[in-house]
C-alpha cells in the first residue's frame, strides 16, 4: 500500500548578492563584504597589530634614543647618522647580500633539478622525495650541530673523506682552497662558502617540493604540442617548463629570500659572525649592539634602515603575484613559439630579469670577488655536466638511437639523484650512526661509518644528564598549541583575503607579508619588554603567544592561494540553498581545503619545533626550555657531548619526519593548489 504525500514547498532561497545599484553607502564605500572581512580579519589583526607592529613602532622610538648608565637620553637621528661611518654595519649588509644572493642561486639550481629529476621517474618518487625533504625538517640546531661536526679541520669526516679520495688536494691545486687539510668555519676565505653551503643543504629541499608542485601543474598537452613540433630537449625546458614555473619560482625565491636575509640562528649556531666579521650578517650586528652592547637604539637603528628597501621590494612582489599567471593552451602549431607569450610580451618585462641578472652578478663580483670566481666554477661545472649529458641524450634521439638514448638519459639522471641523495642523507647518517656508538668510539673516533658494537649507551646518557624528556614535552606543548592558533588565524584570513571583496584588501596582505621583513634580533628586545609588563616571561605562553607572529605570513598566504583555487560555483550554490557566507565557509570551503590546510599544519609545526631564538631569550629556566635551546645548552665550552647531542638530534628529527613522510602527498597537493598557482 502507497501512500500519496503533498507536493514539497520549495524552501525559500537566499538571493545571490544584487548587483552595485543595491549595495548601502557604506557598502560602496568600504566594499560589499566589509563586515565579515572585518569579522574574519581580527584574530590576524590583533596578533599581527599588538605583536608585530606594535612592537615595530616601539623600536622606531627606541631607535631615537642612547642609553647613557642607567638613563635613556633621546638622540634623534644620531644613531642612523651613525651607521654611514659605521664599519661594522657596513661589513653586516655585504654579508647578508652576499649570503642572500649566492645561497638562492645554487638552491633555485639544485632545486630545480632535483625536483626535474624526480618529476620524471615512475617508480620511487613520493619515497625519493620524501629523503630530500628532510634536511628541511630537521630543527636548525641539528643541522649546525652536524655540519659543525663534520667541518671540523681535524676531526672532521669530511675532510678525512676528501683526503682518502684524493678531491681535497686537487681543490688545493685548483686554489678552491687555500691549503689542506682545510679549515672550513675558522678560515676567513672558507667560512662564508661553508655557511652558504649549509644554508643550501637546509634550503634545497623547499625549493625542490616547491618546483616538483610546480611541474605537476604544468599541463602535458604543452610538452606534446611542443614535441610534435620538433622541439629539442632543451627548447622544450625554456619555452614550456621555465615559464611554467615563473610564479612558483618567484614566489619561493621571495620568500626564501627573506627567510635567508633575516637569518640569525644558523650563522649564530655556526660561528656567531667569525672569524672577525667575515660571517656576521646585518641581522647579528644589530644583536651585537642591542644586546651584548645594550646599545639598544644603536641595534634597532640597523635593522630598521634596511626595512624600507625590503619592504619596497615586498611590496611590489605582492603586486606582480596578484595578477593572472594562468597559462592557455594554443594551437599544436604554435606551441613553442606562444607558451609564455602572455606573460613576457612587452619588451620591457622581457629584459627585466636580464637587467636584474646583471646588476646582481655585477654587485657580487664586487662585494666578494675570491667566492664568485670560486661559486662560478662550481656552477659551470654543474650546467656543464648537464648540457652535455642532455646534448648526448638529443643526439642519440634525433638519429633513431631511442634505447641508446633512454640508457644515457637513466645513467645519468641515476648518477645526478645518487649524488643528490649523498650530498642530503650524509649528515643525517653520520648523526644516526654516532647515536649509536659508545663515548669510547665517538672519542677515539674507531667505525666511524659503523659502529661496531651498537649501543644505546648515549640515549641513556642523554636522559640521565638532561632533562630531555621534559624539554621534549614542552616543544610538543608549544608547538601543538603555537599551530592551531596560527592555522585557525591563517584560514580566516587566508578566506577574507581570497573571496571577500573590501577596500584593502592589498593594503592588509602586503601589511601582513611585511612582518617576514622584520628579524627576531629585532622584534625579541620590544617583545622581550611587553612580555615582562604581562609577567609571561619564563612560561610556555609567552612561546605560543609570539610563535604564529612568523609564521602566519606564510600560511596565510598559502592559503590564500588554495582558497582561490576552489571553483566560486561551489559556494555561490550553497548561498543559494540557503547558507550564510561562514555557514558556506565551513561546510563547503574548509572540507575542499583539507590539502592546504595540512600543508600549513606542517609548515607552521615545523617552524614552531625548529625556533630558537625567541625561545633561547625569553626562557631562562631549565624547566622551560625547548628542544632547540636545551640542545645549544648542552655544549659547555669547548666541552661538547658529541654522542649525547647525536642522539637528542635522532629524537628531535624523527616526529617531524615521520609526519612530513605521512603528509607528504597532501602537502604537494596543498602547494599545487594554492602556492603555485597564487
Amino acid at each position: 500500500m502507497s501512500s500519496v504525500r503533498p507536493a514539497r514547498v520549495p524552501t525559500a532561497r537566499k538571493p545571490l548578492p544584487s548587483g552595485p545599484g543595491s549595495l548601502t553607502a557604506v557598502q560602496r564605500r568600504l566594499g560589499r563584504d566589509w563586515r565579515l572581512a572585518a569579522l574574519f580579519l581580527a584574530p590576524m589583526a590583533v596578533l599581527v597589530g599588538g605583536l608585530v607592529l606594535v612592537p615595530i613602532a616601539r623600536s622606531i622610538i627606541t631607535s631615537t634614543t642612547e642609553r647613557h648608565g642607567q638613563d635613556t637620553v633621546f638622540v634623534g637621528l644620531d644613531n642612523y647618522l651613525a651607521l654611514v661611518g659605521d664599519d661594522q654595519f657596513h661589513t653586516g649588509v655585504v654579508n647578508s647580500f652576499v649570503f642572500t644572493a649566492y645561497a638562492e642561486v645554487f638552491k633555485v639550481v639544485l632545486g630545480l633539478a632535483a625536483a626535474l629529476l624526480l618529476h620524471q621517474r615512475r617508480r620511487g618518487r613520493a619515497v625519493l622525495a620524501g629523503l630530500l625533504l628532510v634536511p628541511w625538517v630537521v630543527p636548525t640546531v641539528v643541522t649546525a650541530f652536524s655540519w659543525r661536526a663534520l667541518l671540523d679541520p681535524i676531526f672532521g669526516s669530511v675532510n678525512t673523506l676528501l683526503t682518502a679520495t684524493g678531491i681535497g688536494p686537487l681543490l688545493a691545486d685548483a686554489h678552491l682552497v687555500d691549503s689542506w687539510p682545510a679549515g672550513w668555519l675558522s678560515d676567513p676565505s672558507l667560512a662564508m662558502p661553508s655557511v652558504i653551503l649549509v644554508n643550501v643543504w637546509k634550503g634545497v629541499p623547499f625549493f625542490t617540493v616547491c618546483f616538483l608542485a610546480g611541474l605537476k601543474a604544468i599541463p602535458a598537452d604543452l610538452y606534446e604540442a611542443a614535441t610534435i613540433d620538433g622541439a629539442s630537449s632543451w627548447n622544450r625546458f625554456a619555452h614550456v617548463t621555465l615559464p611554467g614555473l615563473r610564479h612558483v619560482i618567484t614566489v619561493t625565491v621571495t620568500l626564501s629570500s627573506i627567510w635567508t636575509f633575516n637569518n640569525f640562528d644558523l650563522v649564530w649556531l655556526l660561528t656567531q659572525g667569525g672569524p672577525g666579521d667575515v660571517t656576521a650578517p646585518y641581522v647579528l650586528v644589530a644583536y651585537s649592539k642591542a644586546i651584548l652592547q645594550l646599545q639598544y637604539g644603536a641595534g634597532a637603528a640597523v635593522t630598521l634602515v634596511m626595512l624600507p628597501v625590503i619592504g619596497g621590494l615586498v611590496f611590489v612582489l605582492v603586486r606582480l603575484l596578484r595578477q593572472d599567471s594562468g597559462i592557455k593552451l594554443p594551437g599544436r602549431g604554435r606551441a613553442t613559439r606562444w607558451i609564455g607569450a602572455r606573460n613576457w610580451a612587452a619588451p620591457a618585462r622581457r629584459a627585466l630579469p636580464w637587467i636584474v641578472t646583471a646588476v646582481v652578478t655585477g654587485l657580487l663580483a664586487w662585494a666578494s670577488p675570491q667566492i664568485f670566481w670560486k661559486a662560478a666554477v662550481v656552477l659551470g661545472v654543474i650546467l656543464l655536466i648537464a648540457a652535455g649529458v642532455g646534448r648526448v641524450v638529443s643526439t642519440l634521439s634525433s638519429r633513431g638511437g631511442r634505447r641508446s638514448s633512454s640508457v644515457v638519459s637513466g645513467l645519468g639522471s641515476g648518477v645526478a639523484l645518487a649524488g643528490l641523495l649523498l650530498f642530503v642523507l650524509g649528515p643525517l647518517y653520520w648523526i644516526a650512526v654516532t647515536a649509536f656508538k659508545s663515548e669510547g668510539q665517538v672519542v677515539m673516533r674507531t667505525d666511524d661509518l659503523w659502529p661496531t658494537p651498537w649501543t644505546l649507551e648515549q640515549f641513556g646518557a642523554l636522559f640521565d644528564n638532561q632533562p630531555f624528556g621534559r624539554w621534549y614535552l614542552n616543544t610538543l606543548v608549544v608547538s601543538a598549541a603555537s599551530t592551531a592558533v596560527a592555522l585557525v588565524c591563517a584560514a580566516l584570513a587566508g578566506y577574507a583575503l581570497a573571496r571577500l571583496r573590501f577596500r584593502g584588501a592589498q593594503g592588509f596582505t602586503v601589511t601582513v607579508l611585511l612582518t617576514y621583513v622584520m628579524p627576531g634580533a629585532l622584534l625579541f628586545i620590544p617583545l622581550y619588554q611587553m612580555l615582562i609588563g604581562a609577567r609571561l616571561t619564563d612560561s610556555l605562553w609567552s612561546l605560543v603567544v609570539t610563535y604564529p607572529t612568523f609564521t602566519l605570513p606564510f600560511a596565510t598566504w598559502l592559503l590564500v592561494g588554495y582558497f582561490s583555487s576552489i571553483p566560486v560555483e561551489l559556494e555561490e550554490a550553497a548561498l543559494v540553498d540557503g547558507c550564510s557566507r561562514i555557514q558556506a565557509f565551513g561546510r563547503v570551503v574548509l572540507p575542499l581545503a583539507k590539502p592546504g590546510l595540512l600543508a600549513v599544519a606542517l609548515f607552521t609545526l615545523t617552524n614552531a619545533w625548529n625556533e630558537f631564538l625567541f625561545a633561547f631569550v625569553f626562557i631562562t629556566k631549565d624547566e622551560y626550555k625547548t628542544l632547540p635551546v636545551g640542545m645549544q645548552s648542552m655544549i659547555a665550552g669547548d666541552v661538547v657531548p658529541q654522542g649525547q647531542l647525536a642522539a637528542a638530534s635522532l629524537l628531535v628529527s624523527i616526529p617531524v619526519v615521520i609526519m612530513y613522510a605521512l603528509g607528504q602527498r597532501f602537502l604537494t597537493e596543498g602547494l599545487t593548489a594554492g602556492a603555485v598557482k597564487g
